[in-house]
């Protein structure tokens, strides 16, 4: 195989890790097992380790790109793809307004050392803000973000696969969120797009 495929290859299989190891963390009987043994300090962890994971990955894929070629883009394109990378950390921003961040980072439940409650790092369903218009606005920002640096190989390849892992995730995230708030997510996802706000402000 050429250096562009084993590269390629390589990088899809380092993002398959993390993946598995970020949905087995959220899988309940593993998510129960941690949280027995770590407390309230299960979130926390939980978000280091996918933060370190995920920075493996990354400097991975930068080695595995290191020689490959990469194509120089008409200035018109850098600037559209410059929009598109500002405009999903704009989103994304205002997306984690409608969170309760403390409880998102794992910082609330090691104060309040909540960590014995299986559903202390769940927050209630919201319908505010971003949700209005859509039902995973940080999934949206972040797809933005990635498709913003699609300008070589490697962007184009984190765009790939980083899409792909949260368009699924998205999918594991919601039959959980059936479980656990039931029929008023059922009618909120009827409603209100996943990622692209195609019926406007839906709520």
């Amino acid at each position: 195989m050429s250096d562009a495929v084993t590269a390629h290859v390589a990088y899809a299989l380092a993002w398959l890790t993390f993946a598995v190891g970020h949905s087995a963390l959220a899988h309940a009987p593993l998510r129960l097992w941690a949280k027995r043994r770590l407390g309230a300090w299960y979130r926390l962890s939980y978000n280091v380790i996918s933060i370190v994971h995920l920075g493996a990955v990354w400097m991975l894929g930068n080695w595995l790109f290191r020689d490959v070629s990469t194509a120089v883009l008409p200035a018109a394109a850098t600037t559209g793809l410059l929009v598109v990378y500002l405009a999903g950390w704009a989103v994304l921003l205002v997306g984690l307004r409608g969170y309760d961040l403390g409880r998102f980072c794992g910082l609330t439940q090691i104060r309040s050392r909540a960590g014995a409650d299986p559903a202390g790092d769940d927050e209630p369903l919201r319908t505010d803000g971003l949700h209005r218009y859509v039902r995973h606005p940080l999934y949206a920002g972040g797809l933005l973000i990635l498709w913003g640096q699609a300008w070589g190989p490697m962007g184009i390849a984190t765009a790939v696969w980083g899409s792909l892992y949260l368009v699924i995730g998205a999918r594991f995230e919601e039959q959980r969120l059936l479980r656990l708030i039931g029929p008023d997510y059922a009618a909120y996802r009827a409603r209100v797009p996943a990622f692209v706000p195609w019926k406007g402000r839906a709520l």
